[in-house]
């Protein structure tokens, strides 16, 4: 008789959340039986989580080898150093804590609350971005917080604002699987979000009269399987969407009823687009006349009409108005809370919704609420038990403020966590002069090195999403819990425990006395009961019982439902006084940086498939490295050669604020006249190819939000 088997135990699972881009892809992390001290590659093997509601089990290449990452270059003790010319050398937490809380108080007696400034990130997980709230807007008194999140999807929140009353995307994934025609304007969502583009795609193939209509300077991959492309010149959007409003008007196919009962400045707005007649429109636009019509007849046809966009609508000048008037254009045809249809903004970040709900922007509080809302900071007030007046009345320094701060010596200290400003800022070269006029700079990350400690004085090490745990919210309003599945690596510590142990040395210990996220994360969703983003619903106990849960999620909801409110504004009531949406009415300006003589070509930037931002994370996965080897500009064949520039040659391209090199792409999908590179390589993964050494800071009046998307050039051959 054989000896029985000995019993192997299952392996053990984890669920968590993709961290990169917003669509918020579901995971499970199986840990292998390979030794402890194998290549955490090896130790922890990532599939998609087929549970997960918004992402169905399906993952991309950037989620497929993110275990590669988890133990490269990590940041592994606080490091500290008096000067930026000095080297640093190793401290313990307690020395980087105590001159960080001496610093503090310094700024405060010297030059007040309003010399202290944060630069956050999607990246944080709520949790992080709650407590950085408390403790800048709450007990330090200033609103001098602003996140990355600027610089991808202020526009869409100011737009929401301004026609719904509120921020939220009122749809959900879903509708990719019912529309009967999707709208993408400024995004290259294959690449940029490819697992919601590869459902819509399903769908597509699946019903032939279902339309894509894309509409991009450049025939990206998104745009190489649409019904209809509209390659429009940069800046032309509201020309264009005015164009297609300005034809459902004419054809009668508004529904007036909605219109009449439940939307406000149609008048002013038919006004308006009376002016944007075919031919003016096509001609600005630089397209067909006949697309034009297609496009608007589309719409009109289609009974379920969903909107998508992303940085290629919201990082302009005008970046709030060309979101209002793709709502518009739902508010003319009724196509808003009903599954199918609707505007959607699709985040860049994990968790940049969650930094929304969380108040992580410098106008904003959490809960969904206004710093100049004078109600809103009395609430906050009370319910963090501190004395009326201590939050701010005053909006704080957005990302770009806290430069010309810098520049004006009137910054003392700024602390930048778990993002990369020295190559993601506009206006590099400016950019990069200013932090090296910050006096005290705090840079909180994971990796080490990354461009932006060259500007730092004390380096803090954070655990990432695999050490950590707590919430995230993706586009579609759906919350996940990330959970940990190793220790930290070294010294690392959460963002929220760095914030909260500040907080506690400052003299707060009463107002930061969480031992778990759990802990945090209960106290923040009790800032949010009975506003537009209730989530008193949610724990991190009933999203490790049921998964993922989207809000709104009231606490009283009966239904303990997964999805129970897929959708907002079903019944056609609105944040606003009266009930009513509102339509915006604007007139196109264009791109702030217009082509002329000098400057004769408008560059556009945008992401790669592989690559994530300014490849801290991606740049260090070879599988990645070999898929984008090396930054490029796509020039178009008539345009290089007026300039006797051939494939692979190196280009210099130049505009008002500076210089970098590219070897040529040359290549029929970009328009004339416009070129593109891609925004990821900084100075640790490429000499002289940064992209944001060429754009400006201008930025939307309302969002706060640069236009990165635009700028004007000159090209040569490199000497």
């Amino acid at each position: 008789m054989s000896a029985p088997r000995p019993s192997i135990d299952p392996p053990k699972i984890t669920k968590t959340l993709c961290p990169y881009c917003g669509v918020g892809c579901g995971l499970e992390i199986v840990e292998t039986v390979a030794p402890p001290h194998a290549n955490f590659a090896d130790r922890f093997k990532v599939r998609g989580d087929r549970a997960h509601p918004s992402s169905q089990g399906m993952v991309c290449v950037k989620g497929a080898t993110i275990a590669e990452s988890i133990q490269k270059d990590r940041l592994l003790h606080p490091m500290m150093r008096d000067r930026l010319d000095a080297e640093f050398r190793q401290v313990s937490w307690n020395e980087a804590l105590e001159a960080i809380v001496d610093r503090i108080q310094q700024v405060l007696t010297t030059k007040g609350a309003d010399a202290l400034c944060m630069y956050g990130s999607g990246q944080f997980q709520t949790e992080d971005y709650y407590i950085a709230q408390k403790l800048f807007k709450g007990c330090l008194g200033t609103n001098n917080f602003d996140a990355n999140s600027r610089l991808c999807m202020s526009s869409a929140v100011s737009g929401y604002v301004k026609s719904f009353g509120a921020d939220g995307p009122p749809c959900c994934y879903e509708d990719l699987d019912m529309t009967d025609c999707l709208f993408a304007i400024g995004t290259n969502t294959a690449e940029c979000h490819p697992i919601i583009f590869n459902r819509f795609r399903r769908h597509h193939k699946k019903n032939p009269q279902v339309k894509l209509v894309v509409v991009d300077p450049r025939r990206t991959q998104t745009a190489e399987v649409a019904d209809l492309h509209l390659a429009i010149q940069p800046g032309t959007d509201i020309d264009l969407l005015n164009g297609i409003a300005h034809l459902l008007v004419l054809w009668g196919k508004c529904d007036r009823d909605f219109i009449e009962n439940h939307t406000t400045g149609f008048a002013e707005f038919s006004d308006i687009i009376q002016i944007y007649e075919p031919e003016f429109v096509a001609r600005r636009c630089g397209i067909n006349i006949d697309d034009l019509y297609l496009a608007a007849k589309y719409w009109a046809d289609s009974p379920r009409v969903l909107s998508i966009w992303s940085m290629g609508v919201n990082q302009s000048t005008q970046g709030t108005a060309k979101v209002q008037c793709i709502i518009n254009l739902h508010l003319l045809t009724a196509q808003i809370g009903k599954a199918g249809s609707g505007p959607f903004s699709l985040t860049g970040q994990p968790n940049a919704m969650g930094g929304r709900e969380a108040g992580g922007l410098a106008n904003l509080l959490p809960g969904y609420r206004f710093v100049a809302n004078p109600e809103h900071r009395s609430e906050l007030e009370k319910f963090w038990g501190l004395p009326s007046g201590q939050i701010s009345d005053r909006i704080g320094r957005t990302a770009w403020d806290m430069i010309c701060g810098l520049e004006a010596d009137e910054v003392g200290l700024l602390w930048i966590a778990a993002t990369n400003p020295a190559v993601s800022f506009p206006d590099l070269e400016r950019t990069k002069k200013a932090l090296r006029r910050s006096p005290f700079t705090i840079y909180q990350d994971v990796y080490d090195p990354i461009e932006t400690s060259n500007y730092a004085h004390i380096l803090l090490p954070a655990t990432q999403w695999s050490e950590k745990t707590g919430t995230m919210t993706n586009s579609e309003r759906c919350v996940t819990l990330c959970q940990a599945f190793h220790p930290p690596l070294g010294e690392a510590r959460d963002d929220w425990a760095i914030f909260a142990e500040v907080g506690r040395r400052l003299g707060f210990a009463d107002k930061f006395d969480f031992q778990t996220s759990a802990e945090v994360h209960s106290e923040f969703v009790q800032i949010t009961r009975d506003r537009p983003c209730d989530m008193t619903g949610i724990s991190h106990a009933k999203l490790a019982d049921m998964g993922a849960i989207q809000w709104q999620a009231p606490e009283q909801n009966p239904e303990g439902d997964r999805l129970h409110n897929k959708r907002l504004y079903g019944d056609l009531q609105f944040h606003t006084p009266d009930r009513k949406a509102r339509f915006g009415a604007y007139h196109a300006q264009g791109v702030f940086e217009a082509a002329d003589e000098q400057f004769p070509f408008i560059l556009t930037t945008g992401r790669l498939y592989g690559h994530w931002h300014t490849q801290t994370r991606t740049g260090r996965i070879d599988k990645i490295r070999q898929m984008h080897p090396h930054p490029f500009i796509e020039i178009h064949p008539q345009d290089a050669e007026k300039f006797n520039i051939n494939a692979g040659d190196l280009v210099e391209v130049r505009s008002r604020r500076g210089a970098s090199k590219f070897p040529a792409m040359l290549t029929e999908r970009i328009s004339r006249g416009v070129l593109f590179v891609p925004m990821h390589w900084g100075a640790l993964w490429a000499e002289n190819a940064e992209a944001n050494a060429l754009t400006h800071a201008e930025a939307d009046p309302d969002s706060k939000q640069p236009e990165l998307k635009a700028c004007a050039v000159a090209i040569s051959l490199a000497r």
